[in-house]
């Protein structure tokens, strides 16, 4: 049996890995993907046993463990084939916990990232007989291609099993290793500088709050409980705005508009969206100049397209809107502005982050990006919608963890298309998030020839509030325990001499890839209170030691941390 072998994360996973470490334990099931395959007939749970087995033995994306130490870069460690445990589910009532308990249970349980295989698998029985497999895997290891992939390789080898013919796979051609090696090289680290050098240039256009005329204040969203909609530790009361807000609309007609749309202009659906959503967000705004974060899959012909690992990173996508140009001419600029992302997004995305906290430096004040925008595909699912349908829904939990102000999710169903928006209340509120969303489809459905300013008149926003400047308040003093600790984590993690506290994380020469290590040091060492959202912004490095607040007892207060910080 081979040794375990170990590597760099891949440029794609370095995302995941800080989005995984955002979130606070029990809610980073927000990073796990359910996939759920129809067992056909004649298939045995021994054969699909060895289905899922020789899946993880051909993949080392799905045997693979995810840690902090040793080193000062996370690592990835390769682990030899094995057996997966696989749980049985059956649908008779004969007292074991139904397949729905344990699929929950399965999807919801943090994965424990230096222990677990990034994959959990369930068959679903029925009399003895498997009707469906299902697989939960965490997001670090697969992305939506990766996804499918498994789908189609175990959909070939059940066939198999099914019409006694052996499944033929082709060979894996290069594991997320291979590519590992090839992001380290002098080739794509060249790819990699001229790209930062780009996504330098985009994010001193941004404006530092695209939100700024918009933003009134709201609770501290750091500080959660377990309500999905008051994550401030507060109560929610009838005349207090919740946090976030979440809603959908589902609209029929988008779908055969949007391709037309495509077909006239030669793009892809997924830019007219961009284009719609762009031109609302221009009104709401006010700005000039609209810029969100898409996501490219970052699998563009070559030896490593085809590697089963995360790939995907986000890719910041800006758009000039400043002389009221028509729906058309929007839909040309945006698709020009998505191709010179799409061209600079081999890059790994904790430096972009890095980019942007340098800039916020520079500036004195934190460079929100703000938005995300997002369109998948689903060619599987229905929304059996006659006409345009609008719906509030629960917000995500794990969403208000995140620093975005907004998510925008496209999903093209077969015979739908389903708009799905969260945004928080500090920058639009309940009616204005209703305006967005059928100012949306009126967009869409209305030509080419519609302009901003036609939008801004549609949508009939509601009026900025008049914000108060609030009353300064009194800055509490750091601990000079916290700010040693502090100090000598960010100097021990990152190979540094003295850290200057009066710099921010950033320009201290902290790297965002190490934040979750420092977090744990810190953590180790009965520090609580900073996140990776702290330690990625323009903040200097005093300020975030006020953050921070001692979960010791006070005889067990670190005295002397350079001591205390390098034992093992």
């Amino acid at each position: 049996m081979s040794a375990a072998k170990n590597a760099n994360l891949c440029w794609g996973q370095r995302y995941m890995w800080l989005k995984y470490h955002r979130l606070p334990p029990g809610e980073r099931h927000d990073t796990h993907i359910v996939l759920r395959l129809a067992i056909p007939h004649d298939v045995t749970v021994a054969n699909c046993r060895a289905a899922i087995n020789y899946l993880t033995r051909r993949h080392e994306s799905l045997r693979t463990t995810y840690h902090l130490d040793p080193g000062p870069e996370p690592r990835r460690q390769v682990h030899p084939p094995a057996a997966l445990p696989i749980l049985l589910a059956t649908t008779e009532r004969d007292g074991t916990p139904a397949p729905a308990e344990i699929v929950e249970r399965l999807g919801t349980t943090d994965f424990r990232l230096d222990v677990d295989w990034p994959i959990r698998a369930c068959v679903i029985t029925t009399g003895g007989v498997p009707k469906q497999i299902v697989l939960v895997l965490n997001h670090l290891a697969v992305d939506a291609w990766t996804v499918r992939e498994i789908k189609r390789e175990l959909t070939v080898q059940c066939a198999g099993f099914s019409s006694r013919r052996p499944a033929a796979l082709e060979p894996v051609r290069n594991q997320p290793s291979d590519l590992a090696r090839h992001e380290s090289s002098a080739e794509a680290t060249a790819v990699a500088a001229r790209s930062l050098a780009y996504w330098g240039t985009e994010i001193g256009r941004l404006p530092a709050d695209p939100f700024a005329a918009r933003r009134t204040p709201d609770g501290d969203p750091t500080l959660p409980d377990r309500e999905p909609v008051a994550l401030d530790g507060r109560p929610l009361t009838p005349d207090r705005e919740p946090v976030a807000r979440s809603a959908t609309l589902t609209s029929p007609s988008l779908l055969d508009a949007v391709r037309r749309i495509a077909a006239a202009d030669q793009v892809w659906p997924s830019l007219v969206h961009v284009t719609a959503y762009t031109a609302m967000m221009a009104a709401y705004t006010g700005l000039g100049t609209v810029a969100h974060l898409s996501f490219s899959g970052n699998r563009e012909p070559g030896p490593y397209a085809g590697v089963m690992t995360c790939m995907f990173a986000p890719m910041l996508v800006t758009v000039d809107c400043h002389d009221d140009p028509t729906f058309e001419e929007l839909l040309r600029r945006v698709a020009e502005r998505f191709e010179l992302a799409r061209t600079h997004s081999s890059v790994p995305y904790d430096q972009v982050v890095e980019l942007v906290s340098r800039e916020g430096s520079r500036r004195g004040r934190p460079v929100r990006l703000g938005s995300e925008v997002n369109f998948i595909k689903q060619r599987s699912s229905e929304a059996r919608a006659r006409r345009t349908t609008f719906a509030w829904k629960t917000v995500p939990t794990a969403w208000a963890y995140e620093e975005m102000d907004t998510y925008f999710r496209i999903d093209e169903w077969r015979d739908a298309v389903v708009v799905g928006f969260h945004a928080r209340s500090s920058v639009m509120g309940a009616g204005d998030m209703e305006r967005f969303l059928r100012g949306y489809e009126t967009v869409l459905l209305a030509g080419a020839d519609i302009r901003i300013s036609d939008v801004t008149r549609l949508a009939a926003f509601s009026a900025p509030a008049t914000r108060s400047t609030p009353a300064p308040g009194t800055t509490p003093e750091s601990a000079p325990e916290a700010e040693q600790a502090l100090a000598e984590v960010v100097r021990q993690v990152n190979g540094l001499g003295e850290v200057d506290l009066s710099d921010s994380y950033t320009l201290a020469g902290g790297r965002a890839l190490r934040i979750p290590r420092v977090l744990a040091l810190l953590a180790a060492h009965g520090w609580a209170g900073a996140s990776v959202h702290h330690l990625t912004g323009p903040q200097p490095l005093r300020a975030l030691a006020r953050k921070l607040t001692p979960e010791i007892t006070p005889e067990a207060v670190i005295e002397s941390p350079r001591h205390v910080l390098t034992q093992p």
